[in-house]
């Protein structure tokens, strides 16, 4: 029975990956190149790291001016971070 609760424990979602679709979706909507998006989420006992990837074009559409866009990408992550149960950090490569 026990091995039945574990399989069903690897089958759920991290808190993380919530947070990650919606950063997926909101930078998806900003790039001309979506196939070239990719996130790399690294999950600590401290909180999780999400790291984007773009096309180097884009990458300046997610930072967008003096970091407004991002800045924001950012504050929606924490917020549904908090809401889920972890803390999160999201980072731009280029």
């Amino acid at each position: 029975m026990a091995d039945n609760n574990v399989a069903e424990e690897m089958l759920e979602e991290m808190p993380s990956d919530r947070v990650a679709d919606l950063v997926e979706y909101i930078v998806c909507g900003l790039v001309d190149d979506e196939d070239a998006v990719s996130l790399d989420v690294t999950d600590g006992e401290d909180g999780s790291l999400i790291e984007v990837s773009c096309a180097e074009a884009d990458a300046g559409r997610i930072i967008g001016r003096r970091g407004r866009t991002i800045k924001a990408i950012r504050t929606l992550a924490r917020a549904l971070g908090q809401r889920v149960g972890t803390s999160v950090e999201v980072e731009v490569l280029g």
